[in-house]
């Protein structure tokens, strides 16, 4: 049946709606690129309420062309659903991770109805737009997907300008319109208290900051992190500027309420050492003298071991001086002759943590070699993927978010898998249990330009697609992560309790497919169009689009291939075949949600209308 036909019913419909008209009253929070600086952009606000957009019209912000296309994109019903993959999960029944396979934006969407506002912290590493990466606009932009998306105004010309725009190489008008929408979802996937990590190099860097402050706003940059990616120097006589560093743009949902939350600190730093045998332990020490653009407290300092004098400036008053010297926190360097410095002791600096700074080194952070080289080891060859990112870059940006126990935490371009295989280390080191949702599109592997990868999978019955690296790398890592606990563990004490517990190191894998859909030929002919979706999948639809229970749950099945249940959330396919004592008997217990693509208005569903939500 369709949509329509139920809503005039007098039934309840419940469908992956579009992005409009829904927090009105919170423009400033929820929608901040509407209002800017005390003025209202109204082609922005038009988009908010679902008004019709004139393409020709930008407002106050960063324009390029394509803006309120991609805008209309986010606003857009998706036509996609999940199909459950069984064969390509891990763990499927006690698993809390998913893996998305298919457009992100997609993905996004159908994350959204049960996500939205739930996620703790977001990593992407997008295309970076260079002639490298031949970047070309994926999404389509014909002027028939413009009439679908309520866009008015649009000539022939304007299409062409798109056309142009959007197909040429390096094009930042058509990277920028397909980051758009996704931006935009990923703002509304966001807790209150959420973070968002871009990496991306020099060619759009400028670009993806004017939008990231026209989506998530301005006042809720929280920094730019400077990443060196190389471990050695380049030497490439072309470049005036040698490439070593990558940059790491970082927002919150809302500033104010991450700071409550509190902000998260990085793996501690640094050189410490005891040479002294403190009975404290290692230490550092940092300078007791002010810095020369600084003031402080002037007294004179007497070295104890040889009576030199100091007349300077420094950094507490002599009261202070005197407990720390007696204390053993001060030290002389250079054999006695150099100027006092303060001691600090590693476990101090352990409990108090580390804040994160602008510039994070190869050392501290990783960097790509070392990381092609732990995806060698877990694959057995070489070049399986280019250039991913280190376990030790996604361990700092996870840790100063704060995601702890049970967060969630999201990636979208889930390339080489680095994002869940170190949330699964993470919760292996500290016993926490943080989820991951990774999308990744099934882009083709070439089989010339990217050999390795491609013989790689042939070699072991994988599909050559992106998507078949990132999930073979999960279970690899996840079985890696496993052995070593259980060797740790043996090497103990057997009779120990506190015993280390291997981590969630299982995934659901779902492929996008197309929904249902009911077409209307030129003559008028009705026809519906359906996929070959297995019933637990058609339940697993129901329960994204639904939004009230955890997709990464596992339904009991009542009726074999018609009734399912959550709590007393029961989930009906294929209504047809369920006898009335099994409908009645779901409506008595709890809430009950009917598939719509296999449903039809017979006298049954009739009486039980105020009962039930039908689901599309």
């Amino acid at each position: 049946m369709a949509e329509q036909d139920f809503i005039k019913a007098g039934f309840t419909v419940v469908g992956n709606e579009t992005n409009e008209n829904k927090l009105l009253s919170f423009l400033k929070e929820n929608y901040p690129n509407v209002i800017r600086d005390t003025e209202i952009n109204i082609e922005e606000l038009k988009a908010v309420l679902g008004l019709p957009i004139d393409e020709k019209v930008n407002g106050y912000g960063l324009n390029f062309v394509g803006r309120n296309f991609a805008r209309a994109k986010y606003a857009q019903k998706t036509e996609k659903e999940l199909r459950l993959n069984s064969m390509l999960s891990k763990n499927i029944d006690t698993t809390e991770n998913l893996v998305l396979k298919g457009d992100n934006l997609d993905s996004l969407k159908i994350l959204k109805n049960h996500y939205s506002g739930q996620i703790k912290c977001i990593y992407i590493d997008p295309p970076y737009n260079t002639e490298k990466d031949e970047f070309v606009y994926p999404d389509r932009f014909d002027k028939e997907e413009a009439e679908v998306l309520g866009l008015a105004n649009l000539s022939e010309s304007d299409f062409a300008r798109m056309d142009f725009s959007f197909k040429t190489k390096k094009s930042h008008n058509g990277w920028l319109a397909f980051m758009y929408p996704r931006l935009l979802m990923a703002r509304d996937l966001l807790r209150k208290d959420g973070v968002i990590f871009i990496s991306i190099d020099d060619n759009e860097q400028a670009n993806l900051k004017l939008l990231c402050d026209d989506v998530f706003g301005d006042e809720n940059f929280e920094g730019h992190i400077h990443w060196r990616r190389r471990h050695n120097q380049p030497n490439d006589k072309t470049k005036m500027i040698g490439l070593v560093a990558e940059h790491i743009l970082s927002y919150s949902k809302n500033k104010e309420e991450y700071k409550k939350q509190g902000v998260g600190k990085v793996d501690l730093t640094g050189e410490f050492s005891n040479p002294d045998n403190d009975e404290r332990g290692d230490w550092a020490s940092k300078p007791w003298k002010v810095g020369s653009d600084q003031s402080g407290s002037r007294y004179i300092i007497k070295n104890p071991v040889n009576g030199k004098e100091y007349d300077e400036e420094w950094m507490g008053d002599e009261t202070n001086y005197k407990l720390l010297l007696a204390d053993n926190r001060i030290v002389f360097p250079k054999n006695g002759e150099g100027l006092p410095r303060k001691k600090y002791f590693r476990f101090e600096r352990e409990e108090e943590g580390q804040s994160a700074t602008n510039w994070w080194s190869h050392q501290d952070f990783g960097h790509n070699q070392g990381a092609n080289d732990e995806m060698t080891g877990l694959f057995g060859v070489k070049n399986v993927f280019s250039n991913p990112k280190p376990k030790e870059l996604i361990r700092g940006l996870v840790q100063i978010s704060n995601a702890k126990n049970n967060d969630l935490i999201l990636d979208f371009f889930a390339g080489s898998g680095t994002t869940g295989h170190t949330v699964m280390q993470l919760n292996a080191e500290d016993g926490g249990n943080r989820k991951f949702i990774l999308c990744q599109i099934d882009e083709n592997i070439d089989p010339v330009k990217k050999k390795d990868a491609y013989d790689f999978c042939i070699q072991n019955n994988l599909e050559p697609v992106i998507s078949s690296i990132t999930i073979e790398r999960l279970k690899r890592a996840g079985e890696k992560i496993s052995d070593e606990i259980r060797i740790e563990n043996e090497k103990g004490d057997l009779f120990k309790k506190d015993k280390k517990q291997v981590p969630d190191i299982g995934f659901k894998v779902f492929d996008s497919v197309e929904a249902p859909k009911l077409q209307v030929d030129e003559k008028g002919q009705i026809s519906f169009t359906v996929n070959e979706s297995d019933t637990l999948s058609r339940i697993y639809n129901m329960i994204f689009t639904v939004g009230l229970d955890e997709p990464t749950k596992v339904p009991e099945e009542v009726v074999k291939d018609c009734i399912y249940k959550i709590g007393n959330h029961y989930y009906i396919t294929n209504s047809e075949l369920i006898s009335s004592d099994d409908f009645s008997n779901a409506i008595k217990n709890g809430k009950v949600f009917i598939d719509g693509w296999t449903a039809s208005l017979n006298g049954t569903l009739q009486n039980y209308k105020e009962d039930v939500k039908i689901v599309f």
